[in-house]
């Protein structure tokens, strides 16, 4: 009698993940890092999105995107390193099937959101560069919540996709993935059986999230450059460049990585290479993003004061 789909995915019904390192004086090392990186991660995106939201002078497009790049930080940290933490300190490098199903999707998910959201945000600065004068009405509320709403529906829809065809593969031998979290690329090598389709949409998702919104956000910026090199005054020209720089720091980062995990073909993947790159995307990116944003924009340093002299005022009358 053959098996039912459901029998072939519970035929492992845990997986192993191998971490970085067994020298214990390397996982104290790694365990400080991580925990270091992941509270600057969390505290840096939750402290910009407080900020932004109760400061009413910048509740503008560019502040509105960069809020729901810090939650898509938060998610991201928090789907990776909590895990990881556990396998440093605990020594459980087990994760379910289902775990690890739940971890890929969400990790899938804020990826892919925060490449398209990039595109938003280059758009953003394309207007507001490009046509000044059409500002407020091409980069309207309305405007600002459909592009937001494209983001996260066509990522959350592109994730759910991706998960559902690894849910249907058979995962019958190894079941030890060379990774501190479960990602697409090493799960794969780890299938008894076809990855055909898989291995196609793995590549059709990463030429849609991310070959296609680089070019498109490498366009906006030819056109952003274009522009600022046309104004005839030096202070013109840095005040432009000023208000782009970040956010192209930030792509450029973040494209690289993604980019080499995701279209690199199963045969040349490599597991440090993978481990290494993971590491910039998932928990490096997600902490030098509110520093990237924040020590180069005068706005956000005067709303973060805010909101520290709201929180000492308000320790100072619980003291009392």
């Amino acid at each position: 009698m053959s098996q039912t789909p459901l029998r072939n995915q519970t035929l492992v019904t845990e997986f192993i993940l191998t971490g970085f390192s067994e020298v214990p004086q390397l996982q104290v090392l790694f365990f400080v890092l991580f925990l270091s990186l992941y509270t600057m991660a969390f505290c840096g995106n939750c402290l910009i999105v407080v900020a932004i939201t109760i400061s009413s002078g910048l509740h503008t497009p560019m502040y509105f995107f960069l809020v729901n790049l810090a939650v898509l930080d938060v998610i991201c940290v928090c789907t990776v390193v909590p895990k990881l933490l556990e396998i440093l300190v605990a020594q459980d490098a087990s994760i379910s099937y289902r775990g690890c199903m739940v971890q890929m999707y969400f990790l899938s998910w804020s990826v892919a959101a925060e490449v398209l959201l990039f595109t938003a945000m280059a758009y953003d600065r394309y207007v507001a560069i490009c046509q000044p004068l059409y500002y407020d009405s091409m980069m309207s509320p309305r405007v600002c919540a459909a592009l937001a709403g494209a983001v996260w529906g066509i990522s959350i829809f592109g994730a759910g996709l991706n998960t559902y065809l690894m849910s249907r593969l058979t995962f019958c031998g190894p079941n030890v993935i060379d990774h501190f979290f479960c990602e697409i690329p090493p799960l794969l090598l780890l299938s008894c059986s076809s990855t055909y389709v898989n291995d196609i949409m793995t590549i059709v998702a990463d030429i849609f999230f991310a070959d296609l919104n680089f070019l498109l956000t490498m366009v906006s910026y030819g056109f952003i450059i274009s522009t600022i090199l046309k104004i005839r005054t030096a202070e013109g020209k840095q005040r432009a460049f000023s208000t782009c720089s970040s956010h192209l720091i930030v792509v450029s980062m973040y494209y690289s990585t993604v980019i080499y995990t995701y279209l690199s073909p199963n045969s040349s993947y490599s597991p440090q290479m993978g481990k290494f790159l993971a590491v910039l995307y998932s928990t490096v990116s997600p902490t030098l993003n509110p520093l990237i944003y924040t020590l180069r924009n005068k706005d956000v340093k005067t709303a973060l004061k805010k909101v520290f002299t709201l929180m000492v005022e308000k320790l100072y009358i619980h003291s009392l």
